[in-house]
């Protein structure tokens, strides 16, 4: 039999079909099995290095680290409308109707590239460009594109459109060290990327494409013509109006000068910060450098750039006379300023924090609070000031020290007067008397580390101590005996603003509230007549309490108010010997940084805590002030160590000043009272 010719063609088109449906449901079939396959699939790790912003204690930028890449991630509502427009108008408009991979581009891409005969097109998808920018490099090998393929349509089965779309934009390189929109937007223009107009958009959107070409800072003109490409094409794919391109385009644009990385705030409290959460935090330099942390801090900018302005005024930066200058809030230990040196630039030595250098006399308020503390010494304690040699080590070694220019009242004198005139025999004396080991104890609960040796030279400030330490452990002295410990660091937040470090500054007693309060009683007295820092007495304007110290190679001014302690150190990093017009520079920078930084707050009396009793004193003998003394000094003391008995050397007292309930008590001066008064109100 011979088979119909119509009926073989038939059978031949449904076998083609059958065929056909079966490839079909076969590919279908794999191409879901590569789907599911890729969907169990872990992308690989990517790590995408962020800048970490330094703040002070009201969130202005100190300072960034960084890894030599700019940048910052913020989410896709803190980005301009503009922006992400322009974006997907030039480089993937079709981005939410694909699944990553744009086969309708594709396709075009590739007749247009053959018409020409030259690859004038690209088919890269955002999502492919992200897959790039993540986990591949730039090569243009057939293995890197199909591996960025692949990530691609792994990227859009694990993350929605938008969140692609925010990887991208924080991810996108716009030159000059500089990734992400945020970064960018601070770069070119100085505002936040959520702020950006439709102009700064659409010249943002070009630069990716070629940033050595379309960078501003390179080329303005070939900057300003691919912004026109891009608001043209938003303009044909529906983002905008052809007018409001067109007004957008003759909108003049300003451009921030391009600098340098940014310089710091505070270079030597950066750096210290930057030890602080290496060496103590734990925390590693790669994360501090790429994992776009934010370090809030305690220091007040406006402090700190007064601090730097006192050190310039009076030492500058020509010479090798270097400068050190630390401010603590005595009620938190929040470190407000820190200046190491004159000129961080030609030396980053942070001398604010060197325990090298010898304190001298500003050593002594830690010797005397230790007495005081014992109940063994008072104000009125008398020690005769003239050359005096000291035995110790059991009678077998002496130790002579000597005033300032060998200058000595050669008579006894009292605690207030040893403080105001830096005498050092009356330091020894009281040192010798109370014990150098009591002595580095009370040192030790200030929070100086240093190493100190029990000898008759520690009264003096002979064993070197850091200005950081100085500033803390007067501080604890303006707290009323409450050391707080010092604190740079409040807090850490690492990129999405998780906590990962908070400041818990341990607060505890060390000497008792009167007898810190007495020592600042007495240390007010560096500032009035004949004290050694009385010269600068003119420059404040508020109740102060302080301590000068000199040698041979260091200069200092230790001192508080209530709401700030303040050391300042002046000398050479050799050891070489300073002038005197030299060793003078520490007490002025102390009193203009100062006064300057507390202008805004009005003047305050130190408080006067209870246990603290007021009585006229006669100085010549200590004891209390009768009618006849032709002198006489209000004087404080811790209650129960005040003198009881009456000075009669010029003639006998009358009657009791007053009398109440029977008992006999001296009136307080009328200077007492209004301190008082003060206080409480």
């Amino acid at each position: 039999m011979v088979r119909p010719r119509g009926r073989g063609v038939r059978h031949f088109v449904f076998s083609i079909i059958q065929i056909a449906f079966a490839l079909a449901a076969f590919g279908a079939a794999a191409l879901t099995a590569f789907l599911l396959f890729l969907r169990t699939q872990a992308l690989p790790a990517a790590f995408v290095p962020q800048t970490t912003y330094i703040y002070d204690a009201r969130g202005a930028v100190i300072d960034t680290y960084d890894a030599g890449q700019n940048r910052e991630i913020v989410p896709l509502s803190a980005i301009s409308p503009h922006a992400v427009n322009a974006v997907l108008a030039i480089e993937d408009h079709r981005f939410y109707h694909h699944p990553g991979i744009d086969l309708i581009g594709l396709g075009r891409a590739i007749f247009t590239n053959l018409k020409h005969m030259d690859k004038v097109q690209g088919a890269s998808t955002l999502t492919q460009q992200l897959a790039r920018n993540l986990y591949l490099n730039q090569d243009r090998t057939w293995s890197r594109k199909i591996k960025e393929a692949v990530y691609a349509l792994q990227l859009e089965m694990r993350y929605d459109k938008d969140e692609i779309l925010e990887k991208y934009l924080n991810q996108i390189y716009y030159g000059h060290s500089t990734y992400g929109i945020q970064a960018a937007a601070r770069l070119f223009f100085g505002k936040n990327a959520a702020d950006l107009t439709l102009a700064e958009s659409a010249l943002l959107a070009g630069v990716p494409k070629g940033p050595r070409y379309y960078s501003p800072y390179y080329d303005e003109e070939n900057a300003r013509r691919r912004q026109r490409i891009v608001l043209q094409t938003m303009a044909s794919r529906g983002f905008i109006t052809e007018e409001e391109a067109e007004r957008a385009a003759a909108e003049p644009l300003e451009f921030r000068p391009l600098a340098g990385r940014r310089p710091s705030e505070a270079p030597y409290f950066s750096d210290y910060v930057r030890h602080i959460a290496i060496s103590e935090l734990g925390i590693s330099e790669k994360l501090l450098n790429e994992g776009g942390l934010r370090i809030y801090t305690t220091l007040d900018l406006r402090a700190q750039k007064l601090a730097e302005e006192a050190v310039a005024n009076h030492i500058g930066g020509d010479g090798e006379l270097q400068a050190a200058l630390v401010a603590v809030d005595p009620r938190t230990g929040h470190i407000k300023a820190m200046v190491g040196g004159t000129d961080y630039a030609k030396n980053q030595y942070n001398r604010a924090l060197a325990a090298n250098r010898q304190p001298g006399s500003s050593f002594k308020p830690v010797v005397y609070l230790a007495a005081l503390a014992q109940d063994r010494f008072t104000p009125v304690t008398r020690f005769k000031s003239e050359p005096t040699a000291f035995t110790y080590d059991e009678g077998r070694k002496t130790y002579m020290p000597s005033n300032f220019n060998d200058k000595y009242a050669h008579d006894y004198i009292d605690m207030r007067e040893a403080i105001a005139r830096s005498d050092n025999i009356f330091a020894v004396h009281t040192l010798m008397s109370v014990g150098a080991e009591k002595v580095i104890e009370m040192a030790r609960r200030l929070g100086i580390e240093a190493d100190l040796q029990p000898l008759p030279s520690l009264a003096l400030g002979a064993f070197p101590v850091s200005p950081l330490e100085m500033a803390s452990a007067f501080g604890a002295i303006a707290n009323l005996g409450e050391r707080a410990e010092t604190v740079a660091i409040e807090r850490i937040t690492d990129s999405e603003g998780r906590v990962l470090y908070e400041a818990k500054p341990q607060k505890r007693r060390v000497v008792d509230a009167p007898y810190a309060y007495v020592l600042t009683h007495l240390m007010e007295s560096v500032f009035e007549p004949g004290g050694t820092g009385y010269r600068v007495a003119d420059m404040i304007r508020r109740p102060v309490a302080g301590k000068t110290g000199t040698t041979n190679t260091d200069a200092w001014m230790v001192g508080f108010t209530p709401e700030l302690s303040v050391a300042v150190w002046v000398g050479y990093d050799k050891g070489r010997r300073i002038s005197p017009v030299e060793a003078h520079a520490a007490a002025p920078i102390f009193a203009e940084f100062l006064e300057k930084t507390l202008e805004p707050i009005p003047p305050k009396i130190f408080p006067i805590p209870k246990g603290v009793v007021s009585v006229y004193i006669d100085p010549a003998t200590g004891k209390i002030a009768g009618e006849n003394c032709p002198e006489t000094r209000l004087e404080v003391f811790v209650k129960g160590t005040e003198p009881l008995e009456l000075c009669t050397e010029h003639g006998e007292p009358s009657p009791p000043l007053s009398e109440e309930n029977g008992d006999q008590e001296l009136k307080r001066g009328w200077w007492d009272d209004l301190k008082r008064w003060w206080n409480n109100h």
